[in-house]
């Protein structure tokens, strides 16, 4: 009895702050370096060349009969791999009905989609030199990119490749990130891909932080946020999966004041994603109505939106040397864009809440302007997105942002964007937006990169231009 009388034993483990409270002042060091301890932001141009020289990087379109251990399957039609890994092209049908009670406007449609369930790494590895945070970034070759090679995370892989499904090499730096230190993990969220090309696509976006000596080849540098802020400037240069990752960077907000309180925002998310219904069915692919199948790609019966094609790759810094894999080609550069407003000096952006029949949760937020405008070539000027129109008009003195950016080019051929952020008018973008448009600040949308499935990955790489430029690097600093 006594025993229950005395003092609780003492605890073993011990509270600690639920923020790191001095992260967000490193991170802002980090952004006003523009000048690294490794490499100049000015020689970042000619070490790319150099890796691009070093390397063996070639990429051929093929028929689909030349495709090695992918086949056409029986009855489905589908394009498969031999292995039953990596991804699957197949059909998608889509139902999507608008309104709380499905009373509003349907859109119907079928297209090829690639399906791949497997989760795959973006992880970033982040050290600290003369005490500024760097982060380790690879010149890696991408089939689909049109430069080939672009600055992308130390690690980009999925799980097939970390798993060595392709009986390849190991995928270097790895191990920092499926097995990560306690107390070491900066960033660690999963975002979508795109929900126009992708089946339920997700990738883990992690940055994590070691005092390592980490022996790093050649085809890797360690940059500071703020040398990236200004490469982010540049077309095709940071690939869309380091856009993704740095979005999520947790950036301090320095300007707390919003249009719409955070509980606003979320109220009015929540109420566009329940107002959207969206039907997404996987069918065979031989059987998606509308489109065309070749003897070099699978396209639409006139012309629009995307083809699936067929290449041939040889990259000598891949865990594989040579392969042939299916992807998908838009037609068309795309233009994405967000239009600014500040209000009582603190800017806003417009966001959509688009549906996209791949996404897992009917919409996400989405630029104010997403989508390659020869597609709505044909239809009168009512029929175009809204806003596009502004966009493609707008004065370039009003630009705060432009360069374009290359999509994931792991899986699709030269899709490139035109991204921008734009000055908006009241006239243009009144304060009271269209259904299915919000104003929201950065610093809100940052935070909302947190968690999963807020923004889509056009959002998020604008978000990540707009960080750099709020940045305003220093050289020498």
């Amino acid at each position: 009895m006594s025993s229950c009388l005395g003092p609780p034993p003492a605890s073993a483990t011990a509270v600690r702050t639920r923020e790191d409270p001095v992260l967000a002042d490193r991170i802002a060091v980090s952004a006003a370096a523009g000048r690294g301890a490794q490499l100049r932001t000015e020689d970042v141009h000619a070490w790319l060349t150099e890796r691009r020289g070093a390397g063996d990087f070639h990429v051929r379109r093929i028929p689909f009969a030349e495709l090695d251990d992918w086949r056409f399957e029986d009855g489905s039609g589908n394009l498969v791999h031999r292995s039953g890994r990596f991804f699957t092209v197949e059909g998608l049908h889509v139902v999507e009905h608008d309104g709380p009670f499905g009373d509003g406007p349907r859109r119907e449609w079928q297209q090829p989609v690639i399906r791949q369930p497997e989760v795959g790494i973006l992880g970033i590895l982040a050290k600290e030199f003369d005490g500024v945070l760097h982060f380790l970034m690879q010149a890696k070759m991408e089939p689909g990119n049109h430069n080939l090679l672009q600055l992308s995370p130390t690690v980009q892989a999925t799980r097939s490749n970390y798993t060595r499904a392709h009986r390849g090499t190991d995928v270097h730096l790895i191990d920092y990130f499926v097995r990560p230190a306690p107390g070491r993990v900066i960033v660690d969220v999963l975002q979508s891909e795109q929900g126009s090309w992708f089946f339920h696509k997700c990738n883990r976006n992690m940055i994590v932080e070691t005092d390592d000596e980490v022996i790093a080849p050649a085809d890797f540098r360690w940059l500071t946020l703020g040398q990236i802020a200004a490469l982010l400037h540049e077309d095709d240069l940071v690939n869309m999966n380091a856009r993704s990752v740095l979005s999520c960077v947790p950036y301090r907000d320095t300007t707390p004041g919003a249009l719409h309180s955070d509980a606003q925002l979320l109220s009015w998310f929540t109420g566009e994603r329940s107002r959207h219904d969206v039907r997404a069915q996987r069918v065979p692919l031989a059987s998606v109505r509308g489109w065309k199948h070749g003897v070099e790609a699978i396209e639409h019966e006139h012309g629009r939106y995307f083809r699936v094609v067929a290449v041939s790759v040889r990259g000598s810094n891949r865990e594989v040397a040579g392969w042939t894999q299916p992807l998908i080609e838009p037609v068309g550069l795309g233009v994405v864009a967000f239009l600014v407003r500040e209000l009582d000096g603190v800017p806003h952006v417009l966001v959509n809440a688009r549906a996209e029949g791949g996404f897992l949760d009917t919409v996400e937020l989405a630029p104010t302007v997403q989508c390659t405008p020869g597609n709505y070539a044909h239809l009168p000027a009512a029929d175009r997105p809204p806003f596009l129109d502004v966009v493609l008009g707008a004065d370039p003195a009003r630009i705060r942002f432009e360069a374009v950016q290359s999509e994931e080019g792991g899986r699709f051929l030269h899709a490139r964007s035109r991204y921008l952020a734009v000055d908006a008018e009241a006239t243009e973008a009144p304060l009271d937006p269209p259904p299915g448009f919000v104003w929201a600040t950065p610093a809100q949308l940052r935070a909302l990169t947190r968690h999963g499935h807020y923004l889509n990955v056009e959002a998020r790489t604008l978000l990540a231009c707009l960080n750099a430029v709020a940045a305003r690097p220093r050289e020498g600093v």
